[in-house]
């Protein structure tokens, strides 16, 4: 038998599109808690107060409004699961993530044929996807004119794609699925606990998933955030679902949702951790004590001192996310984008290339919006920089950045 030494991560600044640096409440709520089964009275209240606070987050009266158990990719599989083989589905992609996302429906909408055919990577007929190039935002015009086209059942958009750091039109794919009677499903996994807005302002979209790990900053294993209207689960209630784990209508029910209604939770399905419910709500809690308007506002400003700090290293910023900033190398650096980022990830500084082409550098903000983090991560990159042979003057862009905090 392997006798392995004890496992012992140090410390890293999270400094890429996610997930972000846990905060310090979050961890001392999953860690001080006492031993306890999933079905504890103040296990179940967690859950019911998470519950609740989770409407505020998204803004919204959706009541299957709740947490799947996992990251953002169960979450997106639980709005994922309405989608049934043969279902026309129109999805939109303009980067790695909602490429993912794409690929995941096509597996649901999927014949027994078409994944035979190609089993981890099927190509039925009745999903179109809409790619839109690398470095673009999905635009309402784009929305519209396939929607028209193709009239499908659903339709399918990533908010915030992290993969090239764009925002897409909420509205405009909004107005489109109202005007062509598609149902709506948003990836809003970089976005919620970001971005200040209300998804009951967005009727034409009916299912939501998020993650804990981006805008919530709750650890990462612990639950995604979902909200249906109540449309969405009139569907699952009479097409059903190909899922136990992930299906809205059980996984509401230990939430304590049952019939549209508000009940006393503890109905099993599945169990729940008493460190995962705690952290959760702790992580809810520290994100209406700082307030969704006043966070937005945060990233805006953080993300603006970040990104006219690296302009004046030299790079070329393409994106237009507030908690992270995507950028090209000086041109006489491009292509050594990958060994930056090697270089800082070894220093404990946690940035991120992207994952498709073109390459590209990220750099991200979450749970980073103070001073002295926005100064260490501008710092850590500006040394990177000049290690590599990039030549600017530091000490001006950084006495810009004091100025500009100050």
């Amino acid at each position: 038998m392997s006798n392995f030494p004890e496992l012992k991560i140090p410390h890293t600044l999270a400094a890429g599109p996610g997930p972000g640096n846990t905060d310090p409440r979050v961890l001392a709520a999953f860690a001080n808690q006492g031993v306890a089964d999933h079905m504890q009275a103040d296990v179940l209240r967690g859950m019911v107060e998470a519950k609740i606070m989770l409407r505020e987050v998204f803004g919204t009266k959706n009541v299957y409004t709740f947490g799947v158990a996992g990251t953002g990719w169960s979450g997106l599989d639980s709005i994922h699961s309405a989608i049934l083989p043969g279902d026309k589905v129109v999805v939109f992609v303009n980067g790695t993530f909602s490429g993912i996302d794409c690929l995941s429906i096509r597996m649901k909408a999927s014949s027994v044929a078409d994944l035979a055919a190609n089993p981890m990577d099927p190509q039925p007929a009745n999903v179109i996807t809409v790619n839109v190039p690398h470095g673009q935002s999905v635009t309402g015009e784009i929305v519209e004119a396939a929607l028209a086209e193709h009239k499908p059942m659903f339709a399918f958009m990533a908010h915030w794609e992290t993969g090239s750091g764009r925002i897409n039109d909420l509205q405009g794919f909004n107005d489109a699925c109202l005007k062509n009677n598609a149902m709506g499903m948003v990836d809003a996994v970089s976005s919620l606990g970001v971005e200040n807005f209300n998804i009951d302002d967005f009727p034409g979209v009916g299912m939501w998933a998020s993650c804990p790990q981006k805008g919530i900053l709750a650890l990462p294993l612990t639950y995604a955030p979902v909200s249906f209207t109540d449309k969405a689960i009139e569907l699952f209630k009479t097409r059903g679902c190909y899922s136990f784990t992930h299906s809205p209508l059980f996984e509401a029910r230990h939430w304590g949702v049952v019939d549209g209604k508000d009940v006393a939770a503890g109905t099993y399905h599945r169990t729940h951790s008493a460190y995962a419910v705690a952290s959760y709500h702790e992580a809810l809690r520290l994100l209406l004590q700082h307030g969704r308007e006043q966070k937005a506002a945060d990233y805006v400003a953080c993300e603006k001192v970040l990104r006219e700090a690296v302009a004046a290293m030299g790079c070329d910023v393409t994106s237009n996310m507030t908690s992270l900033i995507v950028l090209n190398l000086p041109g006489e650096f491009a292509g050594r984008e990958k060994e930056l980022v090697g270089n800082c990830r070894a220093a404990g500084f946690g940035i991120w290339p992207t994952l498709s082409e073109p390459v590209q550098i990220r750099i991200g903000i979450l749970n980073q919006l103070t001073n002295a983090s926005l100064t260490d991560i501008i710092n850590r990159f500006a040394d990177a920089m000049q290690v590599m042979g990039v030549k600017f003057d530091k000490a001006s862009i950084m006495a810009d950045v004091a100025k500009k905090l100050s």
